[in-house]
């Protein structure tokens, strides 16, 4: 991070100051109050802390136990796609179940992910960017880790399941599927799902796609000495993990997702029964390419095309899953969270989403970060708010944490922790982010910060052919000085204002400075990634 030193400098330089104000007459640029120097500081929001405690705590007087939480996460949805988004039926799929959850709770429009699944999925899991855990991307066939990320993490399944929780994963996982590093080894009391992404599962049975893959049988054998398992997994913590169905057919990738939602919906029945509040992560396995119609519901969309179909079973599956926890009672004990791991993966295109920004999956442009952020809670959160305060999906670590009644206190200082607690900004009325920065890393090297409505870059990803923000793509220093936009005026990330039109340059990059400071005292971790 040494260009960062040097862009202050050079942005420093340009800076003219007129006259002397106090501190005391204006609020400053950088909000945040630092608690201790192992946690991400946050905006103080003293009122709308009281509000969302005093409603949490008439919550539990009224129904006896700490709330639900349920997590629902989409596979590499684009911002576009749902329609509360600007998608939907202007793209030939509409998403009515994911319009009247943005209807009927809090819409974020800067809700920002990790730029691929592994990361993401990691760190809302952890409350820790990737490039300190060493999961800084996602574990592909011939891989060899050198230690097991998870082995000194705290995860929140753990944290929770000590406060009497119960907690399940349900879908994709995309952590690593070695014993040690699976949901029920990292926390989750049980598992039901596939350790990889879809094409990891249906290139070996695919031969229109790949060929010299699925008609090769030595490449074939090959492969499948070390690729991914194909199986739906069945686990418990601390007990046995059982193969339910192997996938042999792209039909059987194609139902895969109604098969899931009906293990949530059976599950979701008999946690009503207990005593003790769930923590459900729902992990649709769609709409990751490759895409596959389920042959139950075929050309399910108005588009047809295979990821507008997608799009749509995943639209009616949430329907589904709302639904039964309307059906059992639980909808005004459980805070429900929903939201995409990244933005499209493009290079997939045309099995791939829409996203109104530059930069897709794999980027740190806000087409790939940028991701829909849906809080639902009935009668918690106020229907019909919309809001552009900054949360990122990490955030959702601290907030879970707060929601069931943990200390943060549980949580060892000798590491650092970049989630932010935004129990306040989801359920206050009024609320308002408590995040004043996003950081944006790509494997162990830094790219880019958000800061209130301005996004530096100090270097970018430069795809040389269209769509091709993968696999025909060069990560760049940016030059001379960083490149600065300002998002409200200009969101695609077209033209730098830099020194031509801002003034904050300087500052904005010196958060960058207090962010590489972290680094020094909590040094990151090399898992072998």
């Amino acid at each position: 991070m040494k260009q960062i030193s040097k862009y202050l400098a050079i942005a420093a330089s340009a800076i003219l100051w007129t006259g002397q104000l106090s501190a005391q007459d204006f609020e400053p640029f950088n909000r945040t109050v630092k608690v201790n120097d192992y946690m991400e500081p946050a905006i103080p929001h003293p009122d709308q802390m009281k509000e969302a405690q005093a409603k949490l705590q008439a919550l539990e007087k009224k129904t006896g136990k700490k709330p639900n939480i349920l997590w629902v996460v989409v596979d590499d949805m684009g911002y576009g796609d749902p329609g509360s988004y600007g998608g939907g039926a202007a793209l030939g799929a509409p998403t009515p179940h994911m319009d009247a959850l943005a209807r009927g709770g809090l819409r974020l429009t800067s809700c920002y992910s990790q730029q691929t699944c592994t990361p993401t999925r990691s760190a809302i899991l952890t409350g820790r960017l990737p490039v300190r855990t060493g999961l800084t991307r996602p574990i592909l066939a011939g891989d060899h880790l050198t230690k097991n990320p998870w082995e000194d993490e705290i995860s929140l399944p753990t944290l929770l399941g000590e406060a009497g929780y119960q907690t399940l994963l349900v879908g994709k996982w995309h952590v690593g599927e070695a014993v040690g590093m699976r949901p029920h080894d990292v926390g989750f009391d049980e598992y039901y799902g596939f350790y990889p992404a879809q094409k990891e599962v249906t290139q070996r049975l695919d031969a229109r796609r790949y060929p010299d893959l699925v008609l090769n049988e030595d490449r074939l054998r090959a492969f499948e000495a070390i690729g991914p398992d194909d199986h739906l997994q069945h686990g418990f913590k601390g007990g046995k993990t059982e193969k339910v169905m192997q996938i042999k057919t792209t039909d059987d990738m194609g139902r895969v997702d109604q098969v899931l939602t009906d293990f949530t919906v059976k599950r979701i029945k008999e946690m009503a029964k207990s005593d003790k509040p769930f923590f459900l992560e729902h992990c649709f396995m769609k709409v990751h390419c490759d895409n596959f119609d389920n042959p139950d519901y075929p050309g399910l969309s108005p588009a047809k095309y295979q990821y507008r179909n997608a799009i749509a079973e995943v639209d009616m599956h949430l329907g589904t899953i709302m639904k039964t926890l309307e059906e059992e009672g639980l909808l005004e004990n459980t805070m429900v969270f929903f939201t995409s791991d990244n933005g499209p993966q493009m290079d997939a295109w045309p099995d791939a989403g829409y996203t109104p920004f530059r930069g897709a999956k794999g980027t740190t442009w806000e087409g790939g970060v940028r991701i829909p952020g849906i809080a639902y809670w009935k009668d918690m959160i106020k229907p019909e708010r919309e809001s552009d305060g900054l949360f990122d999906l990490m955030d959702l670590y601290g907030t879970a944490l707060k929601v069931a009644g943990v200390s943060t206190d549980k949580l060892p200082n000798d590491r650092y922790y970049d989630f932010v607690d935004q129990t306040s900004f989801l359920l206050a009325d009024e609320g308002e982010s408590n995040r004043e920065m996003v950081y944006f890393w790509w494997g162990n090297q830094f790219m880019s910060l958000r800061m209130k409505e301005y996004k530096a870059h100090v270097k970018v990803i430069i795809p040389t052919s269209t769509h091709m923000y993968i696999d025909m793509s060069t990560i760049q220093n940016v030059g001379l000085a960083p490149w600065l936009f300002n998002l409200y005026v200009d969101p695609k990330e077209e033209l730098t204002m830099g020194h031509r039109r801002n003034a904050w340059l300087a500052t904005v990059l010196g958060e960058a400075k207090k962010h590489e400071m972290t680094f020094k005292k909590f040094p990151p971790k090399n898992v072998g990634l």
